[in-house]
């Protein structure tokens, strides 16, 4: 059983040091969306924790890219620093995957309350298409980047309307809701058909459920790799022993 079993972890660590690379590049895809989402979105966030899975997605992944290098020279040439540094870094790789992955999965849980309370505030303070307002540029840009109109549907903007003391019988939406195949599109609610009809609310929820949901199984998948690889080298690590060491007996030195 030994006579293959070796040869086997050798071509194994080679083949997940070469995995390791392409899960690098998995890693910062996802950590930088995520980091990209809220810089485009954070009017919507109350704090910046939202960042952290980001950033430990993308140290993982530059640590992995040494640890596949590792992980290719000793299946290759059997070097028991190498193997030690090797088992190191995957120790710390597996702390700041595990770390990104709950995090990941308790901010994609917490958010659709958070966005609930922030979106429809900054949506009620909206004062024009055309107002300097920051809350109000803001609702602009989410609706024409998602290309949603209001919280939940255009409707909202007609509820809106209807809840201000003074309104006329005219109801608009803003023009960032109007589709951009519309040229002359003014928001006017009666001409439905030239508006956006889903709601910002639930195409933001999805987007965040999406990076965080990548995060989260990224980290897990290439977790499981690094446990594989860390079996791999404790295979070749048993094959050959810290034979050098040896306990020295005290009357060497009397």
């Amino acid at each position: 059983m030994e006579s293959w079993v070796r040869p086997l972890a050798r071509v194994l660590l080679a083949l997940l040091g070469l995995i390791l690379w392409g899960a690098a590049a998995a890693l910062v895809f996802g950590g930088a969306f995520v980091i990209l989402t809220y810089k485009n979105y954070k009017s919507f966030f109350w704090d910046c924790f939202l960042l952290v899975p980001g950033w430990l997605a993308i140290v993982s992944a530059f640590l992995l890219l040494p640890t596949g290098a590792l992980a290719i020279c000793i299946s290759t040439r059997n070097s028991r620093y190498q193997q030690g540094t090797f088992m190191y870094l995957l120790v710390v790789l597996l702390c700041l995957e595990a770390s990104s992955a709950v995090l990941a999965h308790v901010y994609s849980d917490r958010m659709s309350s958070e966005l609930n309370c922030t979106m429809g505030h900054l949506f009620h303070q909206y004062n024009g298409t055309y107002s300097y307002h920051p809350g109000s540029r803001v609702v602009d840009v989410i609706q024409r980047q998602l290309q949603c109109c209001g919280v939940h549907n255009y409707t909202d903007w007609a509820e809106a309307a209807a809840s201000q003391p003074v309104h006329t019988g005219n109801i608009r939406a803003p023009e960032s809701c109007c589709k951009e195949t519309y040229s002359d599109c003014t928001g006017d609610m009666r001409q439905s058909e030239q508006l956006f009809q889903g709601g910002c609310l639930r195409k933001l929820g999805y987007r965040l459920q999406f990076v965080m949901g990548y995060v989260f199984w990224c980290c897990i998948v290439v977790g499981c790799l690094e446990m594989l690889a860390a079996i791999s080298n404790g295979i070749l690590m048993k094959h050959r022993p810290f034979q050098d060491f040896r306990i020295l007996d005290s009357a060497t030195f009397s």
